[in-house]
């Protein structure tokens, strides 16, 4: 029998990958990832000129859903039977082999390895190596720590409806918001209503080549790319500060 080993490959910059997700990636024999039809795969492309020669690589294309609303049951079929198929094909080969399954980011933080993950977990034995999170580089980039003292932080979607937004980011004192693209116009709207678009800022492509950092209120795109995220760093709350209240 093989394993599933789930390789984090972090934010983008081949620099910021684990020693221990290196190892797996460098002595692969099969190597997965998802990737658009089309495309070469975020994931593909973090891991170049690391793969052996010899390394066999089986490109998981997600279907076409451009065209069917995300949350339609026609869009949660299509995707379901992709991940049944896939989980079944790297079923069969872990029968005598091991798989090296890439993931940007951790795989376990809003990653489509979660799916696999979940449909194989007690069929064959999986190994998941942690991984930096996109926030993470996107909010370094920025120099500014995104907490402080006793801040909380809230992650959103920019998927999700605008009203819970709303209302999520007023009641919070950091913001991240992920799956924005699109949905960009909706989530300005979102931290105006909440009083926090002065506060906001948009990073593109974190740690990657054309990192890009603009402050959200300054600029009239309608749309950005997929690695992009919305941050709103905390009030600032600083231990000290927590400190000297709590003594009051």
């Amino acid at each position: 029998m093989g394993r599933i080993i789930c390789a984090g490959l972090g934010p983008g910059d081949p620099d910021l990958m684990s020693r221990r997700a290196e190892r797996a990636v460098r002595t692969a024999g099969h190597v997965a990832y998802f990737r658009k039809k089309g495309r070469k795969g975020q994931a593909r492309q973090i891991v170049e000129g690391l793969l052996a020669e010899s390394a066999i690589e089986l490109a998981m294309e997600y279907p076409v859903t451009t065209e069917v609303p995300f949350n339609s049951p026609d869009y949660n079929a299509l995707l379901s039977a992709f991940y049944d198929d896939w989980a079944a094909r790297l079923e069969a080969l872990a029968q005598s082999t091991d798989i090296v399954v890439l993931c940007e980011g951790d795989p376990f933080f809003y990653g489509s390895f979660m799916h696999l993950y979940t449909r194989l977990r007690d069929r064959v034995e999986i190994e998941v190596i942690p991984g930096i999170t996109g926030m993470t580089g996107c909010w370094t980039a920025t120099g500014t720590p995104i907490t402080w003292g006793d801040d909380v932080l809230t992650v959103l979607m920019g998927t999700m409806d605008e009203e819970d937004m709303v209302a999520r980011m007023a009641a919070t004192d950091a913001i991240v918001v992920m799956k924005t693209g699109r949905n960009l116009p909706k989530v300005k709207r979102a931290l105006a209503r909440a009083g926090r678009l002065d506060a906001a800022w948009l990073v593109e492509r974190g740690t990657m080549a054309g990192e890009r950092i603009v402050r959200l209120a300054e600029t009239e795109a309608t749309d950005c790319p997929y690695f992009a995220i919305v941050l709103v760093h905390g009030h600032g709350r600083r231990p000290e500060a927590v400190r000297m209240e709590a003594a009051q």
